[in-house]
């Protein structure tokens, strides 16, 4: 269990989350109408664009219509001043007497200055031909047809110059061509009068293509595309340019002519206003473009805040639902030691309300009166940064009610956004349960510890019954001996020597059984045992005796082979004897079976594989029997395993204990073809070591 992040059930947060959700839904309603008027505003802003842009097209193409329509009528009028100018001509030569050679003369040079005539002819008042002259620029226009055919147009234009008393136009007509082609042209009759006698007339063939080029053409052919037409549409001639693709804007009107009315089309060469069709209107259209962008950016930045504040709402309504779920008091002061906030469960663990608190300094309200001096001198020293951050300390809390309370009390520095202390945050922690369960588990074990005493009597016995078996054996037999040969009637002096030689034996073993009750002793109470340095053939020759007598008893050879120039090893000397001895016994009764033929016990002593400084100095135990079994191997150190029927199963589980208490580690491994090897490290002797150390 984390004490400082315990939560109480996510039910809470998730309530609390759920009512936030519900006050941001609640908002809902009021943010859709927005919406709207965001929607709406658009819409106005985009349809005050379109009809701007709009009229502006549409004022721009009436001002292109207008203007075509103001050069249509200037062509119509100086297209007249041009016509009238050329009956000045004709006037002005009718009215000298010319022979027909020299009116003829005369007619060609007025053919050369007005490339639109066609033919000129002078004829009487009976309709006959006087004299004609054709255009010297082209060829001759009655070529293909003859004249006569085409007097009809003539002769009414004459008609009606009678009854006009003036010239008169007659109605165009096709005039084939010898090319193959044609053309449209028109008659003007002109009366020739002197003293108000009609002396005959002047007839002009026009051509109504050349008319145009050359009286329109230079002037407006070159961005507009002139042409006269019927009241149908069919075009009679054609002039200036001719760009169909951009022909949009057409102006027509009628060019009214004694005797005869043409109709004038001009046809404007631009195409269809610019979206963009003056200054104005681009400013205006741009400034319109642009508050569209600042509102769709307004927009944007609209729903990126709606969406933090949501975010933020959440995030604060989800650490919210944290800080009250948690049952570690949370207690935020500034630099002055003043309240700022405290969270419910800080509430409840001392009975005040929020309210309460915040604002409150020291001595605060859930201060045992008694401890008011120590807790303000203690606040003080925290206040002035004394004490390392995040050190945790216990204190003692007093509810509403009096009752007083343990609390284990984390504070750490308020750090700001920009880096600044603004005071001290802390996690309060209520221990009082924590306490209690200590005081359980202190009862607990002072109970375990009296049940591992009495344990202790019992094991204690154990090894003891266990560890005196072997001197007491080795006591017995001296003993028995030493009676055989005092009961000897014919005794020899040599036989009391070796009496006296059986009775130190004996007290030998008894002080070896004297010096194991005492170290059994010490080892089940776990006291400080004396240790000594020991040289290892010491150790060696001291269990020689007792180990002897057992391989005569069990055919055994023993050979002991120990590495030259050992240093002595820091141990209890009684507890290593009895390790080598117990695995040296073991050795021996693993090869007493039938099988084993060759019985050798080999004790060896030798430095560790490792030459450093420290190394220790390694015993082993080699004995040739059937080996270990997997089954037995995995609970071998096991207490009370054995598979002996009249051993205890203590003796392995010793002897590692023993390894273990001086450092080292009892371990064993198969020897091939068949054996086993027990081996285990104690560590050199150095003068500095003391001669009592911890078991």
């Amino acid at each position: 269990m984390n004490p400082l992040g315990v939560t109480r059930p996510l039910t809470a947060q998730r309530r609390f989350l759920n009512q936030a959700r519900a006050k941001l839904d609640e908002s809902l309603p009021w943010d859709s109408g927005r919406r709207s008027l965001w929607a709406a505003l658009i819409a106005l802003v985009l349809a005050v664009l379109v009809t701007l842009v709009w009229l502006a097209g549409r004022y721009e193409a009436s001002q292109v219509q207008a203007e075509l329509e103001q050069d249509t009528s200037n062509a119509v009028g100086d297209l007249r001043g041009g016509l009238q100018r050329q009956v000045q001509a004709l006037q002005a030569l009718q009215s000298a007497h010319f022979s027909p050679p020299d009116w003829q003369t005369r007619a060609l040079e007025l053919l050369r200055d007005n490339r639109d005539w066609l033919r000129v002819e002078w004829r009487d008042p009976s309709w006959q031909l006087q004299a004609f002259a054709d255009s010297p620029l082209r060829a001759p226009a009655f070529e293909r047809i003859a004249r006569s055919d085409v007097l009809n147009d003539a002769n009414q234009a004459c008609q009606r110059t009678k009854r006009l008393n003036g010239p008169a136009y007659s109605s165009t007509y096709f005039l084939p061509q010898s090319d193959g082609l044609g053309m449209e042209v028109m008659e003007l009759c002109l009366p020739v009068m002197q003293a108000g006698d009609l002396l005959g007339y002047m007839v002009v063939t026009y051509s109504l293509q050349e008319l145009l080029t050359e009286r329109l053409g230079a002037t407006f052919g070159r961005k507009n595309e002139l042409s006269f037409i019927e009241p149908d549409g069919t075009r009679l001639a054609i002039a200036g340019t001719q760009r169909r693709e951009q022909r949009i804007f057409t102006s027509q009107q009628l060019v009214d002519l004694p005797g005869n009315t043409l109709l004038l089309r001009m046809d404007g060469r631009r195409g269809a206003p610019d979206l963009f069709p003056n200054v104005l209107t681009a400013l205006v259209t741009g400034m319109s473009i642009a508050l569209i962008t600042v509102m769709v950016l307004l927009t944007k930045d609209a729903r990126r805040r709606q969406k933090a504040e949501r975010d933020l709402a959440e995030a604060l309504a989800f650490r919210k639902a944290m800080e009250d779920s948690l049952v570690t008091g949370l207690r935020a002061r500034d630099l002055n030691g003043c309240i700022t906030y405290v969270n419910p469960a800080f509430c409840q663990m001392v009975g005040w309300e929020a309210e309460a608190l915040i604002g409150k300094n020291a001595p605060m309200p859930y201060w045992p009166p008694e401890m008011v001096d120590e807790y303000q001198q203690r606040q003080a020293i925290r206040m002035a940064g004394n004490v390392p951050p995040r050190e945790g300390f216990e204190s003692v809390f007093m509810r509403q009610d009096g009752e007083r309370f343990p609390v284990l009390i984390i504070e750490a520095p308020l750090i700001s956004v920009q880096g600044e202390q603004t005071g001290w945050m802390g996690a309060v922690i209520d221990i009082s349960e924590q306490r209690r369960i200590e005081e359980v588990s202190r009862a607990s074990q002072e109970r375990l510890q009296a049940t591992a005493r009495l344990a202790t009597v019992g094991e204690m016995a154990s090894l003891l019954s266990h560890e005196l078996n072997q001197p007491l054996a080795a006591i017995a037999s001296y003993a028995n001996g030493s009676l055989n040969l005092l009961q000897d009637p014919q005794a020899v002096p040599q036989t009391l020597d070796d009496v006296h030689m059986a009775l130190r034996r004996i007290a030998e073993q008894a002080e070896r059984a004297g010096r194991v009750i005492n170290s059994v002793h010490d080892f089940v109470r776990r006291r400080d045992q004396s240790r000594e340095p020991v040289p290892p053939h010491a150790l060696l020759d001291a269990i020689a005796p007792l180990m002897n007598l057992q391989a005569r008893k069990l055919q055994v050879r023993v050979h002991m082979r120990v590495e030259p120039g050992l240093p002595s090893v820091w141990c209890d000397r009684t507890m290593v004897e009895q390790v080598l001895l117990n695995l040296a016994r073991n050795g021996m009764q693993a090869m007493d079976t039938p099988p084993c033929l060759d019985r050798v016990l080999v004790l060896q002593v030798r430095r560790t594989l490792t030459h450093a400084e420290d190394a220790g100095v390694e015993f082993s135990v080699t004995d040739l029997g059937a080996g270990i079994g997997a089954d037995v191997a995995a609970q071998l150190f096991n207490p009370f395993f054995t598979t002996k029927p009249e051993g205890m199963g203590l003796g392995l589980s010793l002897c590692r204990t023993v390894v273990e208490q001086h450092g080292g580690q009892l371990e064993f491994e198969e020897l091939q073809p068949k054996g086993t090897v027990f081996r285990f490290t104690l560590p050199v002797a150095d003068s500095g070591k003391p001669s009592l150390s911890k078991a």
